[in-house]
């Protein structure tokens, strides 16, 4: 059964807090951010989205965490909404690869052009190359990157094709691949699309929708690192693509070279099943 909405008021209010989380995160990314050390970015970021998802009213809950990040890295999950990069940046702070149309969002596509999203031209072969090239320097200077290689949101009930060239960065820096399926819950555990943006559907409304729950659950499970070595971007898509489907219970209509009967008997002892929860946000509202 839906949650029932929470009072305008108060969903209005949700809304002042967040706009000017917003502001304080623009004018922070503006003026300390670049003085500061790729760590302390790192737990800026981290504290700032932690925040945001408390106004939200919005909780992590990650599966199968990592004991160790493996680096390089490449973190490669499935795109449901805006909402995602920051439950990304939450637990695991990286530079995210995003299309160009992402900095054009009102204030959101600002803030995150300041803290290093490295942005893609779709049409552009050039310009995939340049990004592809500093994508591969970041992995090799150690920085954790983060890509949605669906190339555009999805209701979270389907995975669309996973476009390779976005994983061809991971092979040429020789970086593992670890896989991250996403997916928002209610209160009761059902799935729900109240954290979608899909289609036509504006920034603001999909900002309105999220401030009317009375909470929401968002799931991060990882699946099984992949050693992006020696091996073909197709191939590294498709079973990457693989993993967050059996991840997220969804069907393929084949299973990727390679996949093992089970993902996770495939982790290095780094890399153990776990399962930590973030606490439910304090925050009253």
């Amino acid at each position: 059964m839906r949650q029932r909405p929470v009072p305008v008021a108060v969903a209005c209010l949700r809304l002042a807090r967040v706009a000017l989380h917003f502001a304080r995160g623009v004018w922070i990314a503006e003026t300390r951010y670049p003085r500061l050390v790729p760590a302390q970015q790192d737990r800026e970021l981290e504290r700032w989205s932690h925040q945001l998802l408390a106004i939200l009213r919005v909780q992590v809950v990650r599966h199968n965490v990592p004991a160790a990040v493996p680096e390089p890295c490449m973190l490669v999950a499935n795109h449901v909404s805006w909402l995602d990069i920051f439950a990304v940046y939450a637990g695991l702070p990286s530079l995210f690869v995003a299309k160009s149309e992402v900095r054009t969002w009102p204030v959101v596509g600002r803030l995150v052009a300041r803290v290093g999203t490295l942005f893609i031209e779709r049409g552009s072969r050039r310009h995939a190359r340049l990004t592809s090239e500093r994508v591969a320097a970041a992995l090799g200077r150690g920085r954790l990157v983060a890509v949605c290689p669906e190339g555009t949101t999805t209701d979270g009930r389907t995975l669309k094709h996973f476009h390779a060239a976005l994983l061809q960065p991971a092979i040429d820096a020789e970086a593992i691949v670890l896989p991250i399926a996403l997916r928002y819950v209610d209160c009761a555990g059902d799935q729900t699309d109240a954290a979608t943006y899909v289609g036509e559907m504006s920034l603001v409304e999909s900002l309105w929708r999220i401030a009317r729950e009375p909470s929401l659950v968002v799931e991060l499970r990882f699946a099984a690192p992949i050693d992006a070595r020696a091996m073909h971007r197709r191939e590294l898509a498709a079973r990457a693509r693989s993993l967050i489907a059996r991840e997220l219970d969804l069907p393929l209509g084949h299973t990727a070279p390679g996949t093992a009967a089970d993902p996770r008997a495939e982790a290095p002892s780094a890399l153990r099943p776990t399962h930590t929860p973030y606490p439910a946000p304090a925050d009253p509202v």
